[in-house]
């Protein structure tokens, strides 16, 4: 089985105010279709780790391979283009623009990557919305919707590019048991008939148990699952 994600002997260093040693040598390699969730205490390192694998934090040391090329040391511009193509992304929080609607929130990645026309955009954004069972929504504003359906609109925009691999941020950390249940199904589903790569953060220890596998982090060393 290919590595979608590879990370070699990452460490990273937070230098102000005084120096810390975040992440200590991490290593380990996300395979293709696998259902990964990282766990671990607050200030373990977690979300640190997962903004350097989402190379939105580019001050680390080590290596990191996205789909067998190595991106460390790439220019932001390029980062960016491979962010918006190949990783999709759920935080904890939907950050949706609350004055678009559901389909201009879930269109915007694509609009930004440019490779379809609008109207393939519209279609795929509408496909994406009737998977996750809210196409419905399409038209609403952002504002007018409640908190699970937003997430599903976070994850249906996370998706619109087709990513290799989808990450989350404690993505059902704001969501009661009901939603966070249907977000865990949503993204088991996707691995099972998408054959999509997940790689999420969670405190949920529940949810971290149906995964594939499971990282340990403490002290900003994954200790188990490796």
């Amino acid at each position: 089985m290919s590595a979608v994600l590879e990370a070699r002997n990452i460490d990273k260093f937070f230098r102000k105010p005084v120096e810390y040693h975040v992440l200590k040598d991490i290593s380990f390699v996300l395979p293709e279709g696998q259902f990964t969730s990282i766990i671990g205490k607050s200030g373990s390192g977690k979300s640190t780790l997962l903004y350097i694998l989402s190379t939105m934090d580019t001050d680390y040391e080590g290596s990191l391979y996205l789909k067998g090329d190595l991106i460390t040391g790439s220019s932001y511009k390029h980062l960016a283009s491979l962010r918006n193509e190949y990783i999709g992304f759920v935080f904890q929080f939907h950050y949706l623009l609350l004055e678009f609607t559901v389909l201009d929130n879930v269109m915007l990645p694509a609009l930004k990557l440019g490779v379809k026309s609008v109207e393939e955009i519209r279609y795929d954004a509408m496909e994406k919305l009737r998977m996750l069972h809210i196409d419905k929504l399409a038209l609403k504003r952002a504002s007018r919707i409640s908190g699970g359906e937003k997430q599903r609109v976070a994850i249906a925009r996370a998706l619109i590019n087709n990513p290799a691999i989808l990450m989350g941020d404690e993505p059902t950390g704001n969501l009661d048991s009901y939603n966070s249940e249907n977000v865990f199904q949503i993204f088991k589903q996707l691995r099972e008939e998408e054959g999509l790569s997940l790689l999420v953060v969670t405190h949920d220890q529940d949810f971290a148990h149906r995964t594939d596998r499971i990282l340990e982090m403490e002290d900003g060393r994954i200790i188990n699952g490796n």
